[in-house]
């Protein structure tokens, strides 16, 4: 009986401290930037992770990638690659480790840290021009890295 508590009381402390998921300095990659666990601890949602892409004021990841599926997005840029079939041919882990931080895949991109909050050389504190006082919040929430990735994996070839 006792041990059937200590084991019900174990089980209930990590599914909470999963439900709350995975903080940005906590973030585990792979010798190749692969992440293996849910940042949130929660499956993504593609619908709301498709909104979260072409959101010129979350993501916006389509001011430099183009996805044919998004063609009601105006604007799509040429920075980064074209995403179409992404889905195919990255994991789910490979995508979100990029999404994440994709310095961790590809040392020299330009592409943004979106969960990351520490490290930055002399970040700016909104538009100010002064230094932040403290660290960064990340560009995206570990649930709308998910939802991206969940996207993302939807863009399958034909």
């Amino acid at each position: 009986m006792r041990l059937t508590a200590i084991t019900a009381a174990l089980s209930l402390t990590a599914g909470a401290a999963l439900a709350e998921g995975v903080a940005p300095d906590d973030v585990s990659y792979s010798d190749y930037g692969e992440v293996t666990v849910s940042l949130s601890g929660q499956p993504g949602d593609a619908t709301r992770g498709r909104e979260i892409f072409a959101n010129k004021s979350q993501g916006n990841c389509v001011s430099c990638h183009a996805v044919t599926e998004l063609a009601d997005v105006p604007f799509h840029g040429e920075v980064g690659p074209i995403l179409d079939g992404v889905g195919s041919y990255r994991t789910a882990e490979e995508l979100r480790g990029i999404v994440a931080n994709a310095k961790m895949t590809f040392e020299g991109t330009v592409m943004p840290a979106f969960y990351k909050t520490s490290g930055f050389i002399r970040p700016g504190d909104g538009y100010t021009g002064k230094a932040a006082p403290d660290d960064l919040a990340p560009i995206l929430s570990a649930q709308e890295i998910e939802d991206v990735v969940a996207f993302l994996m939807t863009l399958q070839d034909s």
